[in-house]
């Protein structure tokens, strides 16, 4: 983390100076419900860099409660992602770890006369739960004996009932103002296999009623989460109380990160993936880490990014172009500057030498001379983008059309001298001339030229696959719709949020290994993808354009 003050960092630091911790830990505590996100990254930096700043600890740990939903495939791309962010955790665990424990503290709840085993359906928990305005009311179930309630408790653990028949609920206050204080359920039955426990289990604790369980048993100083999670401070905070804790962490809320034309609800996002709206979490479209990583984005970029949206408690959504300016400033140093030909138009300057290929230097990168030089091939037959011609351009259009003279990117000045069209009136190829004497690099100072396109020779060019992306989500404001918005959300979708174009780059680039990065002369800056690309043809997946409205 950065210096800045921020009020969490203001309250570990006075946690230390007061002797309340001798040092600090933390976690990141992921459900492997899902691929992390963008969102994900901010509780990353944060957990991790507090941990890093004050000497500390942090813990990777997965809170594996709801075998139903999870799966070891998140838990592996989980630890990919935050290790591809820049982070090693100190410890790493599971909630399952402390699957005995947690029953432990729930039969001591029992014992306490402060949680009970419910016949009552989630239905009619929900019903008899009542509102933000009004009370709740006891189950019918409530009073039962201790005794009772722990022989209920052990055969549920014992799989002596059905998925749904009972759960065991803590016993608080059915008229509390905080909803999640009237008898929140702690443990359900349900017969899954776990992905660490197999079928050792059948009941599963609850996550609001596990977490800060795990906390407290790993020592957590200083529980970091989102907002949303405030309004159950009080029952985290009762649970460590009741329980009968050692370690008492403090649970403390940030704002999470919200980005306009996007969505971070996990579930929005499997829905996309499940409803074939991409191809995959790691489609490059997808705020998912993953889905960045093969786009081409920078863990520094996401790092920086995520430290200058600074700490707060409000939850504001981040305008997207902030993070493209964040990977552009990483890239501009970083990455070469070859040229690549999107929509080929053929070129042929009618007096250059037939069957010569010339070798001409271009510099890698001109704002990092240390990148050096590369050569790159020059003959009769070129290629240039298709919108860098026009047959009767409008004023003010300084790239190439009848008559008109422009410079070759690090090669001479050519000029149109005529077009070739096909039956239907489609340009198919421009026949130019060539002044030997305006060679980049030589000095020319004739004449002057306004417009200076970039090319590909065509007998050495190699064939590629360049994927342009848009946003995935239009007109949205980053902030998350509510649970029965699914059409709404799905409206937002952008059907043109992917353009395929097939056209060619330099020679020297045929070699080019999965997430090696670009800057295309005008295009903007492109990745290597890992996926599609194959021997015989890269595939580049557009990061970022060069130019944004962005300030910061």
């Amino acid at each position: 983390m950065d210096n800045t003050s921020n009020f969490i960092r203001d309250i570990i630091i006075k946690d230390l100076e007061s002797g309340k911790h001798k040092t600090v830990v933390t976690r990141f505590p992921p459900e492997p419900n899902g691929y992390l996100h963008i969102g994900h990254a901010k509780s990353i930096v944060l957990n991790f860099g507090f941990a890093d700043e004050f000497g500390g600890t942090t813990n990777l740990r997965f809170d594996d409660t709801n075998p139903l939903k999870e799966d070891i495939e998140y838990v592996h791309s989980i630890k990919e992602d935050v290790q591809w962010l820049g982070f090693e955790w100190d410890n790493l665990h599971f909630a399952s770890d402390y699957f005995e424990e947690m029953y432990n503290r729930a039969v001591l709840l029992i014992k306490k006369g402060l949680a009970y085993v419910d016949d009552l359906s989630a239905d009619e928990i929900r019903e008899y739960r009542g509102t933000l305005t009004e009370p709740g009311k006891n189950s019918p179930y409530r009073d039962r004996s201790i005794e009772e309630n722990l022989d209920l408790f052990a055969r549920m653990r014992a799989g002596e009932f059905e998925d749904g028949a009972k759960v065991l609920r803590a016993k608080i206050d059915m008229s509390s103002p905080n909803i999640n204080l009237r008898d929140p359920v702690l443990y359900r039955i349900a017969h899954a296999e776990h992905h660490n426990t197999g079928n050792e289990w059948c009941i599963y604790p609850m996550y609001a009623f596990a977490h800060p369980l795990e906390d407290a048993i790993e020592g957590v100083t200083h529980s970091i989460c989102t907002v949303e999670f405030e309004d159950q401070r009080p029952f985290y905070n009762w649970v460590v109380e009741q329980c009968e804790m050692e370690a008492t962490p403090q649970q403390i809320e940030f704002g999470r990160l919200n980005i306009t034309n996007t969505v971070m609800s996990k579930r929005k996002l499997k829905q996309l993936v499940d409803e074939g709206f991409v191809d995959g979490w790691d489609d490059p479209r997808m705020p998912t880490i993953s889905g960045m990583r093969r786009r081409g984005y920078t863990p520094e970029a996401i790092r920086t990014f995520v430290r200058e949206t600074g700490v707060s408690k409000s939850s504001g959504a981040v305008d997207e172009q902030m993070l493209e300016h964040f990977v552009r400033e990483d890239l501009k140093l970083k990455a070469p500057r070859p040229m690549a030909v999107m929509n080929p138009l053929k070129v042929v300057i009618t007096n250059y030498p037939e069957g010569e290929v010339e070798w001409l230097d271009a510099e890698n990168n001109p704002e990092n001379e240390e990148m050096g030089i590369r050569q790159i091939p020059f003959s009769r037959e070129i290629y240039i983008e298709q919108d860098d011609f026009m047959e009767d351009p409008p004023k003010k259009y300084f790239r190439l059309f009848p008559g008109n003279e422009v410079r070759l990117k690090h090669a001479y000045f050519i000029k149109c001298e005529e077009v070739i069209k096909d039956e239907d009136e489609n340009v198919v190829e421009l026949r130019c001339t060539y002044d030997p004497e305006t060679k980049s690099g030589t000095g020319f100072t004739g004449r002057k030229v306004k417009g200076t396109i970039h090319w590909v020779e065509a007998s050495n060019a190699v064939p590629a696959e360049f994927r342009l992306y848009e946003p995935l989500i239009l007109d949205d404001d980053g902030e998350e719709d509510g649970e029965d918005d699914e059409k709404t959300f799905l409206d937002k979708v952008n059907p043109n949020s992917l353009e395929v174009l097939q056209g060619f780059i330099e020679p020297n680039m045929k070699d080019v290994q999965p997430q090696d990065k670009f800057q295309f002369f005008r295009h903007g800056y492109f990745n290597v993808d890992p996926t599609l690309t194959t021997p015989e043809k890269p595939v580049f997946n557009r990061i970022v354009s060069l130019k944004s409205s962005f300030r910061l």
